[in-house]
Formats: C-alpha cells, sequence, structure tokens
C-alpha cells in the first residue's frame, strides 16, 4: 500500500474567523432542530452511497414516524444482524467513519483548532447530542443495534466542515465527498439504523420545544413530538414522566422516588401550591440572612424519603424579573431553618447569619 505525500500546510489563525464559526454553528443548529418533514430523496441518496462505498448494492428503505417506532421493524439486540464477510455491515459502516474521522484529524493536526471546537463541536454536542439526543434515547429504552442519530450528529460534521469551508482547509478530496455524505444525512433526516440490504429511517419531529435556556421544556405538552404521537416530555431539560406536565398531583408527587422526577412535578405546581395542597407541617420561619427582605420556611416533609423541606425564595432574579421559590431538602434533624439554610451551603447557622448576600 503506497503512502499518500504528504500536504504543506498553511497555519491558520482561527480566531480571525470567530464570526464565520459562529454562522456556521447557528447553520447546523437549525439543522440539528429541524421540524420539516424529512428530505427523503436526499437522505436515501446519502445512504446509498455509504452503502456503496462498502461494495453494497442499495437497501431498502424503510421510513418510520419516530426512533420509538424503531421496535416495530428491528429486535432489540444486535445480535439478530447476519454477518457479510467478518462483520455485520453496520460494523463495517462505523468501521469506514471512524477511518475517515482518523485520516481527518490527522490531516487537521498542525492547526490550532481550539477555536474551531470551543466555538462550533462544544456548543452543538452540548446543544444537540446531549440535551436532544441523549432524552430520546433513555426514552427509546431498548438497544437496537448500531445507529446513527441524523440531524443530531451536526456537531462533528460541522467541526471538520468549517474546517474547510470556514477556514479554507483543503481536504483530501475522496475524504471531502464522503464527509459530505454524512452531512447530508444531518441536513436531511432523523435517526437511522441501517442492515444488510434494508435501512430504516426516521422521520424529524414535528416539534421541539425549549425554554428560554434552550433547554428541552414545554409547560402543557411534549418537549418532543414526532409525527406518529410518539414522544418525548420534559422539564427545564430533564426528561420526565408525560403526569409531569400533563397532571402533577400530590399523591403521584408523594408516590414518586425519583428526586429529580419529584422536584419537576413540585416546580410545576409551585413550591407554596405543593406545600398547602399537601398539607405540609411548619416547623419554623425566620428571616433569611443571605437574602434580606426574604424568608426562609422549614416544613415536615411527608415523602417517603424521610427528610425535612426547607423553602426559600431565589437570591437571583429570573429573566421576567421575579424571584422564584425553590425547595430543598434537608436532614430530619432540623427545627431552625437558617441552621438548615446554612447546611445546605456547608455553613454552620452562625456562619450564614453573616453572610451579606447569597446568590
Amino acid at each position: 500500500m503506497t503512502r499518500r505525500p504528504r500536504r504543506e500546510f498553511r497555519r491558520v489563525e482561527v480566531s480571525e474567523f470567530r464570526p464565520q464559526l459562529a454562522r456556521s454553528r447557528t447553520e447546523w443548529l437549525d439543522h440539528g432542530l429541524s421540524t420539516s418533514s424529512a428530505d427523503r430523496p436526499a437522505a436515501e441518496e446519502a445512504v446509498t452511497r455509504l452503502y456503496s462505498l462498502l461494495g453494497q448494492p442499495p437497501p431498502e428503505f424503510v421510513w418510520i414516524g419516530s426512533p420509538g417506532a424503531v421496535g416495530t421493524v428491528l429486535e432489540p439486540s444486535a445480535t439478530v444482524l447476519r454477518s457479510y464477510g467478518d462483520l455485520p455491515l453496520v460494523s463495517r459502516l462505523a468501521n469506514l467513519l471512524s477511518a475517515l474521522r482518523q485520516r481527518l484529524d490527522e490531516h487537521l493536526k498542525p492547526h490550532n483548532l481550539s477555536v474551531v471546537d470551543s466555538e462550533v463541536r462544544q456548543p452543538l454536542r452540548e446543544s444537540l447530542r446531549v440535551a436532544v439526543a441523549d432524552r430520546i434515547r433513555a426514552e427509546v429504552n431498548k438497544h437496537y443495534g448500531l445507529y446513527w442519530y441524523g440531524q443530531q450528529e451536526a456537531e462533528w460534521v460541522a467541526f471538520y466542515q468549517a474546517c474547510q469551508q470556514v477556514l479554507g482547509i483543503e481536504l483530501d478530496p475522496g475524504d471531502a465527498e464522503q464527509l459530505e455524505l454524512w452531512a447530508a444525512t444531518v441536513r436531511s433526516c432523523g435517526w437511522w439504523w441501517p442492515r444488510e440490504g434494508r435501512c430504516v429511517m426516521a422521520e424529524r419531529p414535528l416539534a421541539i420545544r425549549l425554554d428560554s435556556q434552550r433547554r428541552l421544556h414545554h409547560e402543557d405538552g411534549p418537549a418532543i413530538l414526532f409525527p406518529d404521537g410518539w414522544a418525548v416530555h420534559c422539564w427545564h431539560g430533564a426528561r420526565v414522566p408525560e403526569w409531569v406536565v400533563a397532571d402533577p398531583t400530590v399523591e403521584r408527587i408523594t408516590a414518586e422516588r425519583n428526586i429529580e422526577v419529584r422536584r419537576c412535578a413540585i416546580e410545576h405546581l409551585g413550591w407554596p401550591n405543593y406545600i398547602e395542597r399537601a398539607g405540609l407541617r411548619l416547623l419554623g420561619r425566620a428571616p433569611d440572612p443571605g437574602n434580606p427582605g426574604r424568608e426562609l420556611r422549614l416544613y415536615d416533609d411527608k415523602s417517603p424519603l424521610k427528610v425535612r423541606l426547607l423553602l426559600a425564595v431565589n437570591g437571583s432574579v429570573e429573566r421576567d424579573g421575579t424571584r422564584r421559590w425553590y425547595g430543598l431538602r434537608v436532614p430530619p434533624w432540623f427545627t431552625d431553618p437558617v441552621e438548615a439554610a446554612g447546611w445546605s451551603y456547608g455553613l454552620t447557622g452562625a456562619q450564614y447569619a453573616r453572610l451579606q448576600r447569597r446568590t
């Protein structure tokens, strides 16, 4: 096997490209959060060409309405895959992508690309892979072998294409062509599961709803809704059961063992409203030394966790100009709300009382 001649590189000063990188990030974020119908011809063409790189004929395309519908066409185990050569086709495709990324990384080594990483790859990873794809994957719940996130794969595609298109770094023509095929899947479809002879492809969502901090959130329904009705419910970024947003009741909250789910449901009701409906017994109240003009309240919590509830007002102003109530669970031996507040900061009550202001 002959080695390619090493290219002569022109080092680029990446920081001067920040505005263009920001525009590129926004463009790919729009693809990652797109709620338009999948561009099926473009997606099928890109996947067909990826199959051809493995010497495979065009697969049969099976379209489903959401990632949650994959169980209607695939078994929840990779062991059902038939082998092609020594590896299943999906593994060979994963190896093809891995080899591409290794070549690109080696090619880009001479350049300091930390700004591209911080301006493009990392924000897209947090906004798409972590904030959206991870929530969808948790809702799917079962493993169906290797697959790709489609539109939520934007982080790495955007990184390499920004190096090429924004910074002007030349890539090997064959690598640039293959990169564009992966980019086409990001721009055109949702999740997809390539298999020998067929490829299962999911539609993009009908709706993706975010809060002011761009976390998945919707107070009255699904944060992510797909064309077939499959949905993911979230409360300010946390994945929750449907009842948390549809019908949060004291009974359901009391029975819930997951602390995060309980917190989200109580926040939906509002802490004062929850305390009143639950009939929690007030143990003590006191001015909040760390938040002048506000009050601390300590309650006996009826949850099965055997803790007490400290109710306080946030030290920071919300975007709408208000200060919200929030609850903290503290050990059951506290009877003084100031002592309980100090404990939440790792302080004694006396130390907390000397704070000028908390945040």
